[in-house]
Order: structure tokens, then C-alpha cells, then sequence
């Protein structure tokens, strides 16, 4: 035996080093260290690693030759003698020491980690990795394990050690950061998945060794907790370089479930940084499989429940004052409830933070977005009002875009919708011609808006004209096409009756969506039915519904059976309407496991849904067969019971079977033909059924059955003139000639 180890393997470790054997000798190495007081004792460990052996204390001698100068002056890899950096050398020397103190030798694996460190010190990146790579990391991780369970638990059984010798603290904490820092290398010569593998090895020896985590003050070794802290960050950034999302995605979970003694910063940072990659990734991860997992706790289901859990556990840590006030947190929180329909919880969230934790302007502005969301817009633009009316505020430009857009919404504040889209457009002064067009096509739809709630036609004439001014300006000023400009200048002229150039907007908007946005589809199909194309109106549904998904096909489904009864294909409606209330069904049986994401459409299925029945009971009206209209009123019922639709359907019914009395009970609930009623019964001044056709016609201009009947009421009124009933039939007629299947908006 020689040190410790028999012949042949110090046989075997000589040849190892005697490829790269030649170059600079040890003589001009050691006065090198001499120069910076290096003990004679270390001398003798930089010989062990020419050899191989593990020197004992009462060994040590000088040494004539050293493995830093000779393995890798040979292969080019290592710097010049004089270029070391005496601080770099001095580390190494503590490190040493330290194991020499501690265990009375250093082996091969430690010497050779130490030199690696050195060569990786002074960016010798290839020559490190070198170094590390003749380290048996396999041989020594029984050994590591053992003095690391030692080191939690001082009186454990020691049966484990006996079989197999275990190793001081600092002689693990220098193997496992020689482990790191091979990871490092390879990570910088674009091995990543080598170098995760590298790095993965770290945390399985640790984890194996103390399965429950690292106890409170596990070690005194500062080295040790800095490579467990850098591995755990490191591992998931090298599975995302090497292609691999879903072990990126584990070694997250692994990161933050295992208890590695991180500081709070570090566990925040990779809180976001998984939430971020769960949010953007693309990739879909499955469950989280908790090893003990107490009763009614959350457990996320995918990718964005995940994502929301670890965002709200920062928050709470932001309000606890535990981690740094961080915005973008908010922000990707934001993201991920509005992705997931949960604009309220997002809404809670914010209100719940303290004061200055977040600007009072932003604060409003998010809650204004959230319950906008929500669907409480008069919620939102008070708190946009507040921000707006507050003169220490000064670029508010989002906030008037939102609070404008939010009256064009609201016929009530059409005007101050004007004035504060006009207000956004001086701001600009062509700054953002993408913010310029938005703001312009905001004008446009509230002048429209506007102009259907005047009296005049004169009036109305000069609104439409500005509103469409005002549209093709956005449409000119954008840079990049946008599909909400193009719809809104495509609906103007649709409803201004300039069907043509309805038509070639309606086609641009369906290519720059590239089909897959199911208003665009309906929008060119009303257009094509207000040009009396049925049949072409027709296949454009077709294509629609070919195109998009099961759960769209609601309202397609509705208009393809309003074409087929204009086509006279009638039992063919019958299942098209059919069809419609199948999938209606079907959805709503369905909400209770997609609960979150049809919350927000819940309600608008109920509607169509009960006018669904409405069309269905219509439709059996005009085939005469009553019971089955009434047993499609009777389903509408059950949705809605007061519904103003259901008693002017039912109206209907009353009126197509001569009980009169019965259908005005009904009417009076609908306005647009409560006057028609109330002619046909007599009895009623014709003053007030003019009211109920004047109040319909500001409702809908283009309404020609209003027209029609109004033109009605002037021919009965003896003091009414006959041009006044002429003109009011050709408005009807002119109409009928452009009205689309259903309204455009």
C-alpha cells in the first residue's frame, strides 16, 4: 500500500496525468505560492494529485512537482504562471486547509475540484470542465450522503457508516461545487442538457440523504448553502435552454415544494419566475402530485390555476411588506384572471392593497378595467371620472380612450363621451397614429351613436356624415390594421345603407381575421341578406360554421334559419333551430365543469336561448300549428317569465288568432307594436298610438314595419294629409328593399 492506496491505482491515476505531462515544473509553481506564504502542508497536497493518492498530515513534504502547471500547460488550456490572480490562488489555499484540518488528508476527487474552481476562475472554461470531468462524482455520492445525514441527525445509527466511510463537511461542500460549477461550463458551451443533468445531481444527493429537507441552521458552511441555493435556481433555467418545459416545469414544483433553506428573495424570484414560464411557456403541464396533500386544501388543475396560486401568494407576500414592491406582479395577475374570466377576484385582490403599496391612478385605472370586465361599466366610469377630475393627474390618455369607449356604450353619455375622445385626440397630436386611429374610431362610433338619438333629419344627416369622417380618418391613420376599426367603419356603412361599401369592408375585416372571428362571418352575411342574397348569405354560414369552433355557433345557427325561412325552406329552419337548442343544451350541461370560463357568457346563452323558442314559435305561427307555438312559448317561460320578447311573441299568437283583447295585454310590454294593437281595436285616441310609433322610430330609423304602420295612422287620420302617409309608405318600402335578415348591430 502507498498513502493509502494500492499500486495498481496509483498505476492508473500516473497514466492519467502522464498524456498531458510536459511544460512549465514546479519549482517556478511552488516559489509562485511560496511568494504568497503558502504552507509547506499544501505543497504536499498539490502532489497528491500527480499521483493520485490522499496524503495524510504527518506525510506532507515538499512537493517538485504540481498538476496546475503540468495537466494543462500541455493541452493549452491553462494561463501562464504570471497571470494568476494571487487572489483567486489564496481561496483555493483556504479551501485546502480547511480539509486538511478537518479530515487530515485531500483526495483525487477534492484536489482536482479544487483546481477546476481555478481554471474556472480565470475563465478557463474548457480546461475546468476538463478538470471536473475527471472527478467519479458516481463513486463519492454514497460517501456525501452518509456525512450529510450524519450532519442532521449527530446520533443516528451507524450501521450505514461502517460499510461505507464517510467525509467532512467541507470536502462535500467542495465536491458538490465542483458539481455546480462543471454545470456552469457546460452550460457555457451549449451542453445545456448535460449541464442540467450535471446540476440535477446536486439536489437528488441532497434530497436522498434528508428526505423531510434541510433542517434550520444545517450548516455552519456558508459555501455549501450558496451551490444548493445556485443549483436550485439554476436547474430549471438549464431544462428551458435544453428544450425540456416539462422537466423545467418539475424542477420548479421541486424548488419551491422541498425545504432547501432559501431566503425569502430567492424563493419570491422563483415564484415568479415558474408563474411567468406556466402563464407564456405554451407549454401544458399536468397536475402538481403532492406527496401529502391535507384534506380541502387547493390543488391547481393546469397551467393558469397554477400560475394564479404562486402570483397570489406573492401578493400576499408584497402586502405583508416581506418581499419588494414589485408592479409587474400585478400585472401578470391581471393577465392570468382575465384570461381566466376572474376579474372580480383580480378586482378584491387590489382592493386589498394597502395604500402605498400602489399609485391611487393605477389602482383606479385596474379596478376601472376589472369591473369594466365585469360588466359593471357605470362602476368603471365613476372611477375613471375620479381619476379624470383630479388636475394632478396629467397623461390620462388610457383613461379617456376607456372612459369614451365606455360611453359609446351608454346613450346616456354619449356627450361626454365626445368631449373626452376629442380631449385624447389634442393629447395626441399625431404622437401614436395607432392611438390617433383608435381615438378616432372611438369619435366615430359615439357621433353614430349620437346621431340615432336626434329628432332631425337634418341633424341626423350631419351626425352620420361626421361619424363616418371620423372613421375613415382611423382607418387611414392606423399602421397596422386594426379589426376593430374596420368592423365599426363596415357597421356605419352598412346602416347608412351604402351596401357596397359595406360589403368590401365586411371582406377586408374577414381577411385581416383570417375567419376567426364569428362577428365578422354574421356582419357579412346581414349585408349580403340586405341585399336580398340569401343563398350567398347563406354559404357564408356554412363556411362559418366549418371554421369555427361548436361552442360559436350559436347566433351562426340562428341567422342560417332566418335565411332558410326568407328561402321558404322551412322544415329545414325547423332543424336548423333544432340543431341550435340541442347544442344550447348541451353548453349548459357543460357549465358546471368549465364554470369560469362561460360565466360571462351564461347569460347571453339564456337570451338566445329564449329567443330561439321566440323564432321557433314564430315560425310554427306561420304554419298555423298553435299548439306547438305555445309549447314553445311555455319553454321560454321557464327561462325568462317577465321577459318583454315572451309577451310580444305571445301577442303574436293572441293577434294570429283573432283574440285582440288578449294580444294587447301582451303588447303593452312591446312598444314597437303596441300601436299597431291599439288601430285595430279603435277606441284609442290617435294621438297616443302616434307616441308609441315615434318612440320606436328614434329607437330604430331604419325600423320599416314603424314606418309602415305610421303611414297607416295618417291615412285613418281624416286631418292628416295624404303626402305624410305617402311619404311615410315609401320610407317603409325603400327599407324593406336594403333590411337586413337581422339588425346589423
Amino acid at each position: 500500500m502507498l498513502c493509502g492506496l494500492d499500486q495498481n491505482a496509483f498505476s492508473q491515476s500516473k497514466e492519467q496525468f502522464e498524456v498531458v505531462q510536459s511544460g512549465m515544473r514546479t519549482k517556478s509553481f511552488m516559489n509562485k505560492r511560496k511568494f504568497f506564504g503558502i504552507p509547506s502542508r499544501v505543497r504536499k497536497m498539490l502532489k497528491c494529485i500527480r499521483s493520485g493518492e490522499q496524503v495524510k498530515m504527518d506525510e506532507i513534504d515538499h512537493s517538485s512537482d504540481s498538476l496546475a502547471t503540468r495537466d494543462y500547460s500541455a493541452s493549452g488550456y491553462s494561463s501562464r504562471p504570471g497571470e494568476v490572480d494571487p487572489k483567486l490562488d489564496n481561496s483555493n489555499i483556504e479551501e485546502a486547509e480547511s480539509s486538511l484540518r478537518e479530515s487530515g488528508y485531500l483526495n483525487y476527487e477534492e484536489a482536482r475540484a479544487l483546481l477546476g474552481r481555478l481554471e474556472y476562475q480565470k475563465g478557463n472554461i474548457e480546461a475546468a470542465l476538463h478538470v471536473f470531468e475527471g472527478i467519479d462524482i458516481a463513486a463519492v455520492i454514497p460517501r456525501m450522503k452518509v456525512s450529510i445525514s450524519r450532519r442532521c441527525e449527530q446520533n443516528r445509527r451507524r450501521s450505514q457508516s461502517e460499510s461505507v466511510p464517510h467525509m467532512s463537511m467541507h470536502a462535500v461542500s467542495l465536491l458538490l461545487e465542483a458539481v455546480l460549477l462543471k454545470a456552469k461550463s457546460l452550460q457555457g458551451l451549449g451542453r445545456y442538457e448535460e449541464a442540467a443533468q450535471s446540476c440535477k445531481v446536486i439536489l437528488d444527493t441532497v434530497e436522498s440523504a434528508l428526505p423531510d429537507g434541510l433542517p434550520e441552521n444545517f450548516t455552519s458552511d456558508c459555501k455549501l448553502q450558496d451551490t444548493l441555493c445556485s443549483a436550485v435556481e439554476s436547474l430549471p433555467e438549464l431544462w428551458k435552454l435544453a428544450g425540456s418545459p416539462n422537466e423545467a416545469i418539475l424542477s420548479y414544483r421541486r424548488a419551491l415544494l422541498y425545504k432547501w433553506n432559501l431566503d425569502i428573495e430567492t424563493t419570491a424570484k422563483l415564484h415568479k419566475e415558474f408563474a411567468v414560464f406556466l402563464l407564456y411557456s405554451g407549454c401544458d403541464a399536468s397536475p402538481p402530485n403532492l406527496r401529502s396533500q391535507m384534506e380541502g386544501y387547493f390543488v391547481p388543475r393546469n397551467n393558469l390555476e397554477e400560475a394564479i396560486l404562486l402570483l397570489l401568494v406573492l401578493l400576499r407576500k408584497l402586502v405583508l411588506g416581506k418581499i419588494m414592491w414589485d408592479p409587474s406582479i400585478i400585472d401578470h395577475l391581471t393577465y392570468a384572471l382575465a384570461v381566466s374570466g376572474e376579474l372580480k377576484a383580480l378586482a378584491h385582490q387590489v382592493e386589498e392593497l394597502l395604500p402605498t403599496t400602489m399609485e391611487s391612478k393605477e389602482r383606479c385605472s385596474t379596478l376601472a378595467l376589472c369591473y369594466y370586465g365585469e360588466g359593471k361599466d357605470m362602476i368603471a366610469f365613476n372611477l375613471l371620472k375620479n381619476i379624470l377630475n383630479n388636475r394632478e393627474n396629467k397623461d390620462c390618455l388610457l383613461e379617456l380612450l376607456m372612459a369614451s369607449k365606455i360611453c359609446g356604450e351608454n346613450s346616456v353619455f354619449i356627450e361626454e363621451g365626445i368631449d373626452y375622445a376629442c380631449k385624447a385626440l389634442s393629447i395626441l397630436e399625431g404622437k401614436c397614429s395607432q392611438v390617433v386611429s383608435m381615438s378616432n374610431c372611438l369619435l366615430g362610433v359615439l357621433v353614430s351613436a349620437k346621431s340615432r338619438s336626434v329628432v332631425s333629419d337634418t341633424d341626423r344627416a350631419v351626425l352620420q356624415s361626421k361619424a363616418l369622417q371620423a372613421l375613415e380618418t382611423a382607418e387611414r391613420t392606423m399602421s397596422e390594421n386594426n379589426p376593430y376599426v374596420v368592423f365599426h367603419l363596415c357597421l356605419e356603412n352598412a346602416e347608412q345603407r351604402k351596401l357596397d361599401s359595406a360589403l368590401y369592408y365586411a371582406k377586408q375585416l374577414l381577411k385581416l381575421e383570417a375567419g376567426s372571428n364569428v362577428k365578422g362571418y354574421s356582419l357579412l352575411a346581414r349585408i349580403l341578406s340586405a341585399q336580398k342574397r340569401f343563398s350567398d348569405a347563406e354559404t357564408v354560414i356554412n363556411a362559418a360554421i366549418e371554421q369555427t369552433g361548436k361552442w360559436d355557433h350559436g347566433e351562426l345557427l340562428r341567422t342560417k334559419a332566418k335565411l332558410q325561412i326568407e328561402q321558404d325552406q322551412l322544415k329545414n329552419a325547423i332543424e336548423t333551430y333544432t340543431h341550435l337548442l340541442a347544442l344550447l343544451q348541451v353548453r349548459s350541461k357543460s357549465a358546471s365543469v368549465e364554470k369560469r370560463i362561460l360565466k360571462t357568457r351564461r347569460k347571453h346563452d339564456r337570451g338566445l336561448e329564449m329567443e330561439t323558442w321566440h323564432d321557433l314559435a314564430k315560425l310554427y305561427m306561420s304554419l298555423s300549428q298553435w299548439t306547438d307555438a305555445e309549447v314553445c312559448l311555455s319553454k321560454s317561460q321557464v327561462i325568462s317569465p317577465h321577459s318583454a320578447s315572451r309577451w310580444h311573441c305571445t301577442g303574436l299568437l293572441y293577434e294570429a288568432k283573432g283574440l285582440h283583447r288578449d294580444a294587447l295585454n301582451s303588447f303593452r310590454k312591446a312598444l314597437d307594436v303596441t300601436a299597431c294593437i291599439l288601430r285595430l281595436l279603435g277606441g284609442h285616441p290617435l294621438p297616443v298610438v302616434k307616441s308609441f310609433l315615434m318612440d320606436a322610430l328614434r329607437i330604430d330609423r331604419a325600423n320599416p314595419s314603424a314606418w309602415y304602420n305610421l303611414g297607416l295612422l295618417y291615412k285613418a287620420d281624416l286631418g292628416a294629409s295624404p303626402l305624410e302617409a305617402a311619404e311615410c309608405f315609401e320610407a317603409a318600402a325603400l327599407l324593406e328593399e336594403t333590411a337586413p335578415i337581422e339588425p346589423f348591430r
